[in-house]
């Protein structure tokens, strides 16, 4: 499909999608997306389902207790704009994130917490005899619920993601180190010697997410 850079821009105008790329913002044409409607795709679509309802259901006077909580918190930045959330996007927001933590929902805000520094320090690979493993080093403790995402295995010359997906909760950590390497294999199959492998982790409390941190290094060859 044919691209062309273009000035910044974000959205849609017509048949004229604008999209970052790697060189810069691109304008293609606009293409149905795949749908492959897969188990995580389907439980995430019913989750975010199940709260944009319960907002619907929700008395005036929570509503717009959501609202006001909301002016304070700003959407993620794009084309380096961005605005305070709507009490809806707030109360799903929320109620998503208790629900990942196995937490009850909430009728009104909780108050945001004060996040403790993130006890993931960096991102350990190895490779002994061909067998890669990728593991996050900690330090501390933390309270809160650590939530790991990742992007496919990258060339090394990349320097940042497109898209991160949800691998789950952070496994245990002991002697100082996190293996992760289950979570991610499944999700995008074992990474190759030379890859690049960028991991975020956010720590979530009383539904509020923190603002996370990126790892990222480079599949060594086999040791």
């Amino acid at each position: 499909m044919a691209k062309r850079q273009c000035d910044p821009t974000s959205g849609s105008i017509g048949l004229q999608v604008y999209v970052p790329a790697r060189n810069g913002q691109v304008v293609r044409i606009r293409a149905i997306p795949s749908n492959p409607k897969t188990a995580e795709q389907t439980a995430v679509r019913t989750m975010l389902a199940r709260w944009a309802a319960g907002w619907r259901v929700l008395t005036e006077e929570q509503r717009l207790a959501w609202t006001a909580a909301a002016i304070t918190h700003k959407s993620k930045s794009r084309l380096g704009q961005s605005g305070p959330l709507t009490g809806e996007q707030l109360y799903v927001r929320i109620n998503v994130n208790l629900n990942i933590c196995g937490e009850p929902a909430e009728a009104l805000p909780p108050d945001p917490p004060a996040f403790t520094a993130n006890m993931v320090t960096g991102l350990e690979l190895l490779n002994p005899g061909g067998v890669v493993s990728i593991k996050l080093t900690c330090s501390g403790t933390s309270t809160a619920f650590n939530w790991i995402s990742a992007c496919p295995a990258l060339s090394a010359g990349r320097g940042r993601p497109y898209g991160m997906n949800a691998l789950g909760v952070m496994p245990s950590v002991g002697n100082g180190k996190s293996n992760i390497t289950t979570l991610y294999s499944a999700k995008f199959g074992t990474p190759t010697a030379g890859k690049k492998i960028i991991v975020g982790t956010h720590q979530i409390l009383n539904g509020w997410a923190d603002g996370g941190l990126l790892f990222s290094g480079i599949v060594p060859a086999s040791s």
